[in-house]
């Protein structure tokens, strides 16, 4: 036997391992080749799949493309100015301060069919929803919304929603009950100087005050983004609604008006109304009370036209010698008789007509005046015409026409006869005390060198006489209790009965008018407070007239706004009187 016949068998028996093991390692690779293969056809899939995605999403955007072409409703390119634009313009005061503005809010809208054509509007009984809804806004009519739901009749519920009231009503669960984004038109300033402002309606046009004046500009792209300045102070107005609110409510007046004036440019620092309306909430309460008593209604204003008449009595050289005494007896024309409140006694000096308001001298100064250079003043004034402003609501005068009797001229040079707005009256009384030039009114804010030139009306040494006289009449007259120390006020008082009456006025309904100036010896502000029927009252120490009531609501506003616009109290000076004083005898006891 071979030595090595042992062996034969062990090594057929390795050879036959070796070869399972190649068939292993080659089995593995098959494998993963095989792998190798999915995974790239899987990748391939997936690329040609986004590949169709994108394909897709381009020929989408052709098609989109294609119809806007050949539609004929192009898409409108918007500028990145425009899209930041507000879509209402903003109105400020002539400092800056916003008193209207444009932000989005929520509405509330009742959508009957919300839950189908066919349906029931709502989930629960109207009547619930209403009281639901009442409870989140307490001044809901409750009645009226639980018959519009019970009617299915569409409609806002309520313009203007706060986010928390939003979220509460939500709570509600009624889909019917829908909350859009609108664009909303808010007065951060609440219900002030609402009757210069007006307010948005809900076809987002501007009504009744400068919103509807300045519509145009406020809703145009090219000029909304730019907000408009008014010359209202809105710290000045502020302090005249308080001052009038305060003095209404002192003798029961039912309404009031006032204006603050710039004498040299016409600029409204203020103007006010009342009682007001909230033009963040229209309402059928809010609708009554538009009407404008400063620039709508018409009064006659009595006593407060003394001044001007005399003052055109000066200019004309009717009035010379101050010191001339006029009969003061009653003025008897035809069968009509002009009298006194009381007693004043024989005769009576210009200057102590003025301080005591005599109708019986100041008829006479004017029958001397005569009738065509008296109608010729008040023309010159713009009594005749609508008041000069920028707002829509303007009250034409009662204005007695052509031809003036002797009678009617002496009626106006008293202030009766012709009725006018207050704003005539501030105006009239600027052009008196500014050097005798007449401007109009204006809310706009002027710039330096912008104030209309206007028209001369009085001399200018006429209207240096005139400042003496009103200084006068605050001193020692009925307008004592205007007299803010240190400000030099001067002005008039003004009591005049309503028409209406049997005997052609009501004696119990007057109409009270304070019309003053400040300071006296440069005089820059016209200041005018008015009281429709006020009453008599403790306050009032239970006096009807301006002198009561009037007067004293000036003499409260003054040391208030003098402050902030420029005026600070000054002991130490005053227009110059010394002449007059000896012909008044109160300033020589």
């Amino acid at each position: 036997m071979n030595a090595f016949s042992g062996f034969a068998p062990a090594i057929a028996a390795g050879r036959s391992g070796h070869g399972a093991v190649s068939m292993a390692l080659a089995s593995g690779r098959v494998q993963l080749v095989n792998i190798r293969q999915e995974s790239l056809t899987l990748a391939r899939w997936r690329v040609l799949w986004i590949a169709l995605g994108f394909a897709f999403v381009a020929l989408l955007a052709l098609v989109r493309i294609a119809y806007l072409g050949a539609s004929d409703h192009g898409a409108r390119g918007t500028s990145l100015e425009e899209a930041l634009l507000p879509p209402r313009g903003e109105i400020a005061d002539r400092n800056g301060v916003p008193l209207a503005r444009a932000f989005p809010a929520y509405a509330l809208w009742f959508n009957p069919t919300a839950l189908g054509e066919d349906g029931t509007p709502l989930v629960n009984e109207p009547e619930e929803v209403a009281a639901r809804l009442k409870a989140i806004f307490p001044d809901l009519d409750e009645s009226r919304v639980a018959a519009q739901f019970a009617a299915g009749k569409q409609g806002y519920i309520r313009r203007r929603v706060l986010p928390e009231e939003a979220n509460r009503v939500q709570e509600i669960g009624e889909l019917a009950l829908e909350m859009p984004m609108e664009n909303d038109r808010h007065y951060p300033q609440g219900s002030m100087a609402a009757h210069v402002l007006g307010y948005v309606a809900a076809d987002g046009k501007g009504r009744v005050g400068m919103e509807q004046v300045l519509d145009k500009h406020l809703s145009d792209p090219n000029t909304r983004g730019t907000p408009v300045s008014l010359s209202i102070d809105s710290r000045v107005q502020g302090a005249l609604e308080d001052e009038l609110r305060r003095g209404m409510k002192l003798v029961q007046a039912q309404g009031g008006a006032g204006i603050v004036l710039d004498v040299d440019t016409g600029e409204v620092l203020a103007l006010a109304s009342l009682p007001e309306f909230d033009p963040n909430k229209i309402d059928a309460r809010g609708q009554k009370l538009m009407f404008n008593r400063v620039t709508n209604q018409v009064y006659e204003l009595g006593s407060t036209f003394k001044p001007l008449s005399v003052a055109a009595a000066i200019d004309a050289g009717v009035v010379r010698n101050l010191g001339r005494r006029w009969d003061a007896s009653p003025v008897k024309v035809g069968r009509f008789s002009i009298k006194d409140s009381h007693s004043m006694g024989a005769d009576l000096n210009v200057v102590e007509a003025l301080i005591h308001s005599s109708n019986t001298v100041t008829a006479r100064v004017a029958d001397e005046l005569g009738p065509e250079r008296m109608r010729r003043t008040m023309i010159d004034l713009g009594m005749n015409e609508r008041p000069y402003i920028e707002l829509p609501a303007k009250g034409f005068p009662i204005w007695p026409g052509e031809k003036w009797p002797r009678l009617r001229s002496m009626t106006v040079g008293y202030g009766h006869g012709i009725a006018v707005t207050p704003l005539h009256l501030a105006s009239a009384y600027a052009a008196m005390v500014n050097g005798g030039i007449w401007r109009p009114a204006t809310l706009k804010k002027l710039g330096p060198g912008e104030a209309p030139k206007g028209r001369r009306v009085f001399k200018a040494s006429t209207s240096s006489r005139m400042r003496q006289l009103l200084r006068a009449i605050a001193v020692y007259g009925t307008g004592k209790n205007a007299d803010a120390p240190g400000y030099r006020v001067g002005g008039k008082t003004g009591s005049a009965e309503k028409p209406g009456g049997s005997a052609g006025y009501r004696k119990t309904a007057l109409v009270s008018t304070f019309a003053a100036a400040f300071p006296m010896d440069r005089p820059r502000y016209v200041v005018i407070a008015m009281l429709d029927e006020p009453r008599g009252t403790l306050a009032s120490s239970y006096q009807r007239t301006a002198a009561w009531n009037a007067a004293p609501i000036v003499g409260r506003l003054v040391p208030r706004i003098g402050p902030l616009i420029g005026v600070r109290p000054d002991d130490t000076r005053d227009v110059d009187i010394t002449d007059l004083k000896p012909l008044i005898p109160e300033a020589n006891k």
